[in-house]
């Protein structure tokens, strides 16, 4: 046993210091969020309104304006049947606008930090004021400050789950494979090492550069942006951590056989843009096809980037986060076994 944490000890030991070493990669996978969050704090602003935006409806007069709200250029219409629901839903940012057709009185909802509610809002208040029936006056203009969550905010986790997608995905990845390219692994197999140790060992190294690459990011964002942790500090380390897991599990399943960067890459990339795109790091899915939020599901990303936006802008614990653990766990489990069992020391 001694020897064997000896030699994972001398692995994991090299493998950092290599890393480390490489300033010109270590710099800029610390700076590159930064530089994303500096750009989206100046975009996101009222004077420069994306074009698309999502309505939300909810009341006893859908079917009246659905039809009428849908007709406007450029809008995506979402049906809700409950009104707190549909608040809490634009508040996260899945809506842009919110409109509740009650008939004491009707209202529209808009959030003041939303990227999209200004041009939303002046859409939806020339429609009413080109309809007969109800006057606009009837439609009563609210907010949800102070229970809303600014775009920043919501954005970061996702900055932070794609950081460390990326990192641990392209870091394992193209090292083993690196290895086995030059004949390093082939040395190694002729060592005491077995495939195991030097796995874990290349896992575990990862999570130790993942963990210090994303601790350095959030605490310059937290007092940059002054972002803050409403929930469980606990679960939301567990769930960078099982994230990183399973990020760094996927990267030696594709590693395991492969024996060019150019393959790596291009499987890396056949796995991570899905996710980057449908795990709601840019831009949440609701008023999508049912399909394909369900599909998104099965992304560890997802699950990584909804638990951290429930800890962080929500106030969750971690019993409203376990079903997401549980889902990482078990694909940092499927991961590493099909890679361990399909890990080749040499090239063909």
């Amino acid at each position: 046993m001694k020897k064997r944490l000896e030699r994972f000890w001398s692995l994991f030991y090299a493998r950092n210091m290599e890393f480390l070493r490489d300033r010109s990669s270590l710099a800029w996978s610390m700076l590159f969020p930064f530089f994303l969050l500096v750009g989206f704090s100046f975009t996101f602003s009222r004077d420069k309104p994306p074009e698309a935006v999502t309505i939300g409806i909810t009341g006893p007069q859908i079917q009246v304006w659905q039809p009428r709200i849908a007709a406007l250029p450029q809008v995506k219409v979402v049906i809700l049947n409950d009104a707190d629901e549909a608040r809490d839903k634009l508040a996260h940012h899945k809506l842009d606008l919110l409109l509740i057709t009650q008939p004491q009185p009707p209202a529209y909802y808009v959030s003041e930090t939303a990227p999209k509610g200004y041009q939303a809002e002046v859409m939806v208040i020339r429609l009413l004021e080109a309809q007969p029936q109800p006057p606009p006056s009837l439609f009563v203009r609210k907010t949800l400050q102070g229970t809303e969550v600014p775009y920043l905010d919501w954005f970061f986790p996702g900055l932070l789950g794609m950081n460390i997608m990326f990192g641990a995905v392209f870091g394992v990845s193209y090292v083993i494979v690196r290895y086995r390219k030059n004949g390093v692994l082939k040395r190694l197999s002729a060592t005491p090492l077995t495939p195991f140790e030097y796995l874990s060992a290349q896992v575990a190294s990862r999570l130790f550069l993942t963990a210090f690459t994303t601790l350095v990011i959030f605490g310059g964002s937290m007092v940059l942006f002054q972002f803050q942790v409403r929930g469980s500090w606990l679960a939301l380390f567990l769930l960078f951590f099982w994230g990183a897991a399973s990020f760094n599990s996927l990267g030696v399943m594709v590693a395991a056989r492969t024996e060019s960067e150019e393959l790596v890459g291009g499987l890396l990339n056949m796995a991570t843009f899905p996710m980057m795109f449908l795990s709601e790091v840019w831009f949440s899915l609701e008023g999508s096809p049912v399909w394909l939020q369900k599909l998104a599901l099965i992304f560890p990303l997802t699950h990584l980037i909804t638990g951290a936006r429930k800890v962080m802008n929500d106030g969750a614990g971690l019993a409203d986060v376990w079903g997401h653990l549980l889902v990482l766990m078990t694909l940092t489990l499927v991961f590493l076994t099909v890679g361990a069992r399909l890990f080749r020391w040499t090239r063909r």
